[in-house]
């Protein structure tokens, strides 16, 4: 069996390590946070929402703690060209649920389990002369955590990366003293995600989210393009003050959803963050000054954009892939070569349609992409609605588990229309222009002030 370090006790890190274990091998776990600290020391690095497939990670491992504690049945998504305008709903639910586990309580939880189960944890400020120290002594180094010098052993690669520099601006704020049943008209999936897409401006996304202090709640971002309307969070400098810039964005822009914010309390005073993400993959290989190498995980390799909640989920996506490689690699030589392989592997099995998902999201919104939107208008969220709408708004919401299961057909034209014909027996021309009469008609009842009617759960602009 193999000796092996993980710099880092986020999620990643203490999946792949307990992951390790399991194997037999021995691990230790360097980070700067102590099992404690988490609860106390940190705010929460975002919704960490996993999807099915990574929850199955965790339950193959015995690591699902929290499985009835707020599970997430479906996505509400409200699309709008410009601010004022709703002009799609889609409304999908998932074949098996999401959860959001706050991390601070998820990181503490495992690290105590992780040591339980054999592993070692060192809590240390890792920096480049101890991360020799641990190359040296170990036979494969992971790196889940590293800012500063050790982030900057990882060169961005150009070839697979498609931006240069972060596309959003980023402010996320943890919630209580809201309601956890959104629905209306008892049609709604009462614990779902919602999303508000504005092409102008950006996103603003909520996700049922259990709290530290084990309690549901819910975590919200806004994603501000930058300097347009959402781009208000610069001087915040405490929770507070996040949340009250949020509620003003909600009160002019998503009046909509308005009502169900305007009573919010900040969880806890650590529950928000600020900041912005460089989608980018990196060189999964690091070169120490010695000429050492360890591999790159998680973040650290595959750096996402939250839009789309893939950062967890690909976390996980990687990690299933290295415990593979790990366990074949019966004579124990991780070698450059390996490493590369083995985030090849990851890449071409997966990293590159959940990248390209997110991407979808973060960009303008393609032909491809409208013509999917249309083919699902109408969609209920109801569990008995069978249509071919609600059949494609469920397979949308189910490409955030699984992003090879639709994501060209937001890329292709050719590729939605083909696979619209195949559900509607070859309608898909006049289905596409079926949806946008109807999409029409409840823009014009929008510009008259009048109430929408065309799809079941549009609300009229509010105020």
């Amino acid at each position: 069996m193999s000796k092996i370090a993980i710099i880092g006790s986020g999620i990643s890190g203490l999946m792949a390590g307990i992951g390790l274990l399991e194997q037999g091998h021995h691990v230790t776990i360097y980070s700067n946070l102590s099992a404690e600290d988490w609860l106390t020391k940190v705010p929460p690095t975002g919704t960490a929402c996993r999807f099915a497939a990574s929850i199955d990670l965790e339950e193959e491992f015995g690591l699902n703690f929290w499985k009835d504690s707020t599970p997430i049945n479906g996505v509400h998504l409200t699309f709008c060209p410009k601010p004022g305008r709703q002009l799609i709903d889609l409304m999908g639910r998932l074949d098996r649920p999401a959860l959001a586990i706050d991390v601070r309580l998820q990181s503490y939880t495992w690290t105590l389990e992780f040591e339980k189960r054999g592993g070692m944890t060192v809590v240390a400020q890792v920096d480049i002369p101890m991360l020799e120290t641990i190359a040296a002594d170990n036979d494969l180094t992971l790196v889940a955590a590293g800012k500063a010098d050790i982030g900057k052993l990882f060169a961005i690669d150009e070839t697979r990366s498609v931006y240069d520099k972060p596309q959003r601006k980023l402010a996320m704020f943890v919630v209580k003293n809201v309601a956890m049943d959104r629905s209306r008209d008892g049609i709604l999936m009462n614990h779902a995600i919602k999303f508000n897409f504005f092409g102008s401006e950006g996103e603003q996304f909520s996700v049922p989210y259990w709290h530290r202090d084990g309690y549901q709640c819910f975590n919200s971002i806004f994603e501000a393009k930058p300097g347009r309307a959402f781009d208000t969070f610069d001087d915040c400098k405490t929770g507070e003050d996040v949340l009250d810039q949020a509620k003003a964005l909600f009160k002019q822009y998503i009046p909509w959803d308005y009502p169900w914010l305007k009573d919010a309390e900040l969880a806890d005073p650590k529950g928000w963050l600020k900041g912005s993400v460089h989608p980018c993959y990196k060189d999964p290989v690091g070169t120490l000054p010695s000429g050492a190498k360890v591999m790159a995980v998680g973040d650290t390799a595959n750096a996402m954009d939250p839009i789309a909640g893939q950062g967890a989920n690909n976390g996980y996506r990687q990690i299933r892939v290295l415990l593979e490689a790990v366990k074949d690699n019966v004579e124990g030589d991780y070698s450059a070569d390996w490493m590369r392989s083995t985030f090849d592997t990851y890449y071409e099995q997966i990293g590159k349609s959940t990248n390209a998902f997110n991407n979808i999201l973060l960009d303008e919104i393609s032909p491809a992409g409208i013509r999917m939107l249309c083919a699902q208008y109408g969609s209920t969220g109801a569990i008995d609605d069978t249509s071919v709408q609600q059949k494609i708004a469920n397979d949308f919401v189910n490409n955030f588990d699984n992003p090879n299961l639709l994501t060209d057909c937001f890329l292709d034209e050719g590729i939605a229309k083909a696979y619209i014909n195949r559900l509607t027996g070859g309608k898909a021309a006049s289905t596409d222009v079926k949806a946008k009469m109807s999409i029409a008609l409840g823009q014009l009842r929008q510009v008259f002030g009048r109430p929408r009617t065309d799809h079941p759960l549009a609300n009229p602009r509010l105020g």
